[in-house]
């Protein structure tokens, strides 16, 4: 089972716990109630159902959280073991010189790059199961961070600061030749992009300024065409 279908056995899980755990409370509840209004004097019938609810409620609440109490530490557990760990890395002791300290920070920074690549990336992968995944981004003491695409191509992130102090993340195309980077905004560009690479075209900007782009645009239809044929 992959990380991504134990996280929803997971999540599963702990709704049903804590479901069981209010509908439990609300049965005592009622139970409370109903056993007040009809074994009470009349006159205080109503005033002491409610009483008698909410007492019961709680005793009934406090007993489905000592039942329920193990189950949680299990869910807890495996959530711990779930999460994923970027880069391989795992918790180091205290550095014993200010080189391994060094060392430490550097490798959390580039952790930290990856992370924030991947949380990012759903403003051009609104899928949430591709460039989502942290565990395909390389990231670097800079704070930036790729994810290799094919052979030769890398999408590129970086945070840009902004004149108010606000940032945004930036994702650019890079390949292994001499082509300029190539802003990318969404999932559908980075497809026609990799078609036009596999086509032997080069990488350009959507929309650019090229007196060729029809004829690339005739080639890349007729390759994605092959593609799915």
């Amino acid at each position: 089972m992959n990380r991504s279908a134990r996280c929803a056995v997971i999540n599963l899980a702990d709704t049903v716990t804590e479901g069981t755990s209010m509908v439990l409370t609300l049965l005592g509840g009622a139970i409370g109630a109903w056993a007040g209004y009809t074994y009470s004097p009349g006159d205080w019938r109503l005033a002491f159902a409610g009483g008698v609810a909410v007492v019961a409620a709680v005793a009934v609440g406090g007993m489905a959280d000592l039942v329920l109490a193990p189950l949680r530490q299990l869910l807890n557990k495996a959530r711990n073991t779930t999460r994923p760990q970027v880069g391989g890395h795992t918790a180091s002791g205290a550095p014993a010189t200010l080189e391994e300290g060094l060392a430490q920070v550097a490798a959390a920074t580039e952790a930290d790059a990856a992370t924030r690549a991947a949380s990012a990336a759903w403003h051009i992968d609104q899928s949430e199961n591709f460039l989502r995944d942290e565990d395909r981004w390389r990231g670097y003491e800079d704070g930036e961070a790729t994810y290799y695409l094919a052979p030769g191509i890398w999408l590129h992130y970086r945070s840009e600061t902004h004149s108010y102090g606000t940032t945004e993340p930036r994702f650019t195309l890079l390949t292994g030749d001499s082509e300029q980077p190539v802003t990318v905004i969404g999932m559908a560009q980075i497809r026609q992009l990799l078609a036009a690479r596999a086509a032997g075209l080069p990488v350009v900007r959507a929309g650019s300024d090229n007196p060729n782009n029809s004829s690339r645009d005739d080639v890349l239809d007729d390759s994605c065409a092959s593609l799915h044929a």
